[in-house]
């Protein structure tokens, strides 16, 4: 499939039935759910669901960075913010300490690759850093998905990891690291077994890859 036929499938926002019926399916997998008009609630809803304090693991997201909710948790100083902490350790001798912030915090705000109408979120991941935490390493999990992720099932998120996701950041990795990523883990969440702990904000607007 090429690039241009994947943007076709999977750009796109999806209707308001659509994503009611998603919200419906999550629901009953144990997620909290929220469907929101567009990011600028998606930010102050955030910042209603965190207490200050709290520490904060944000994922690596386009969704969060161009959002600005990334910026609002690592640079805002109302949280505990474990990732401007993380980027300033040394790689050498603290690998340590660094997997124990980014795998425990008190809360993960992250995205998804993809959410199914059948109830399922999909991550992926190059390096798996980020996986921890949304999997139940955080105490809580805040997951901002925007309306062109919702699939219709599994097999539909799994190719929209690898024809769509995966070639935007490949791009983006080539252009920032110089090197390409690649689907070297991925997380399939089909439910959320303790009540409260997994809340989707799911948008009605497309934003992320």
């Amino acid at each position: 499939m090429t690039t241009s036929m994947s943007a076709t499938l999977f750009a796109d926002p999806a209707p308001a039935q659509r994503l009611e019926r998603t919200a419906a399916a999550l629901i009953a997998h144990g997620f909290t759910v929220e469907i929101l008009d567009d990011v600028a609630t998606a930010r102050t809803r955030i910042n209603e669901l965190i207490p200050d304090g709290a520490s904060v693991f944000t994922g690596a997201s386009e969704t969060l960075r161009l959002s600005g909710i990334a910026e609002d948790i690592n640079a805002g100083g109302q949280y505990d913010a474990i990732r401007p902490r993380v980027l300033a350790m040394d790689r050498a001798t603290q690998m340590d300490e660094i997997r124990q912030l980014t795998a425990g915090p008190d809360v993960i705000v992250s995205s998804v690759h993809a959410v199914t109408e059948t109830g399922s979120l999909v991550i992926a991941s190059g390096s798996g850093s980020q996986l921890p935490g949304s999997a139940g390493g955080a105490a809580r999990a805040i997951w901002v998905v925007g309306a062109q992720k919702v699939v219709p099932d599994l097999s539909t998120a799994l190719r929209r990891v690898e024809d769509h996701c995966l070639p935007l950041e490949s791009a983006r990795a080539q252009e920032a690291y110089g090197r390409p990523s690649a689907v070297n883990r991925l997380l399939i969440l089909n439910a959320e077994h303790q009540p409260g702990r997994g809340t989707v904000l799911l948008l009605r607007e497309a934003i992320g890859f």
